[in-house]
């Protein structure tokens, strides 16, 4: 078997809407919000990668980034092209090795969406599903915990919806902090409210996290993280920005509370630096560090730490995967944002939903992304004037 092409190409549709009522802090946050110019449009895009063979068997992925459509077309396509699909750790090597910029960042994304279609591919050839070919299942159900994005952050209003979460059967929760440095002291109350508010809600021993998108320094980080110990957090995401290496060890050293991150990580090496920096949760996106075949050798890194990994949840099949073909030691739970994931799995004929708190294993073979036709009412190329 050979790789023939790899496609690129982006659908549109008219989904319902969905409640957003609240966003997380994000970096540029130190200046002023530009809230206006980020309304939700009453249409949705997504674009997908396609790796053709000479046998017909194709692989899928998606949705991805334009940008990362641009970095496949530029640079990855022509390194497939007439190569065997099913060698996947020969090709994510060569892909790692191909632009001497791209080791790390948006490269590794679009490097991520090819090994994950390859191994989409790799499952429809053999009629099974991907996590059989990665050695599972290890368990019949993979629990998810429930994040909170897009959920209010007023104090009342958090507390009955983490309160109705748990009802629904979610054992744990995170929840997004909507200030940093740039709203002052007067922000930093706001979220240790919202935070005593839904523990509040949930009682105690309930898991309950955090996340502050890399929006924070280390002054303020250090401010809240003081105050969220009567909370108990599970942990704290995202506090400052990966490569802050000496900030999160620094953090890690003055709290009882676990320092988590590795979202915006790329490859095994930079995980290592996390860890040797006292991360004690790593968040490390498939979607986005390196595919299915980096998180493998992520997982195995991180087991010899005793680490959980517990990816971010950008979307949901890879996840699911990866965490029913691994001990639940290693991958515990993964994410499911509850108010975005019916949005990127909309064109999919099948759409991952927990119920009790953990969703079921899929059946179908590779990933299971298989395009919805009623869904989607235009189809198109992409095309880059390379």
């Amino acid at each position: 078997m050979k790789v023939t092409d790899v496609r690129l190409f982006r659908v549109e549709g008219s989904p319902p809407s969905w409640p957003y009522e609240d966003r997380s802090v994000e970096p540029l946050d130190l200046y002023p919000r530009r809230d206006a110019e980020r309304t939700q449009p009453g249409r949705l895009r997504a674009s997908y990668v396609e790796v053709e063979t000479d046998e017909g068997l194709s692989g899928l992925y998606g949705p991805i980034d334009v940008r990362q459509a641009f970095l496949i077309a530029s640079d990855l396509r022509p390194l497939l092209v007439g190569a065997d699909p099913t060698a996947t750790e020969a090709l994510h090597d060569r892909m790692l090795r191909v632009q001497r910029h791209g080791r790390a960042g948006l490269f590794v994304t679009a490097v991520s969406a090819i090994d994950n279609a390859l191994w989409d591919l790799r499952g429809k050839a053999l009629d099974r599903p991907v996590y059989a070919l990665l050695g599972g299942p290890t368990r019949e159900r993979v629990p998810v915990y429930a994040s909170m994005l897009g959920h209010s952050v007023e104090p009342d209003r958090a507390a009955a919806a983490a309160s109705e979460h748990k009802e629904l059967g979610f054992t744990s929760q995170k929840w997004f902090f909507a200030y940093g440095p740039g709203a002052g002291a007067d922000g930093l109350r706001r979220n240790l409210a919202m935070a005593h508010a839904v523990r509040e809600a949930v009682g105690q021993g309930y898991p309950l996290m955090f996340d502050a998108f890399m929006s924070w320094d280390a002054t303020y980080a250090e401010e809240m993280l003081r105050g969220l110990e009567p909370v108990e957090p599970h942990w704290m995401e995202e506090p400052v920005p990966p490569e802050r290496l000496d900030v999160l060890r620094r953090l890690a050293a003055g709290t009882p509370i676990r320092i988590a991150t590795g979202e915006h990580a790329s490859t095994r090496w930079q995980v290592k630096q996390l860890l040797d920096a006292g991360v004690r949760v790593i968040q490390t996106d498939p979607d986005w560090c390196g595919g299915i075949t980096e998180q493998r050798h992520i997982c195995s890194l991180c087991s010899t730490y005793d680490v959980p990994v517990v990816a971010h949840g950008h979307a949901v099949a890879v996840p699911l995967h990866l965490a029913a073909s691994q001990s639940p030691q290693v991958v515990p739970l993964i994410e499911y944002l509850v108010r975005v994931q019916e949005k990127n799995q909309f064109f999919h004929r099948t759409i991952h939903r927990p119920t009790g708190g953990a969703l079921e294993l899929p059946t179908a073979p590779g990933l299971g992304i298989d395009l919805d036709p009623a869904k989607i009412e235009d189809r198109r190329e992409l095309a880059f004037d390379l």
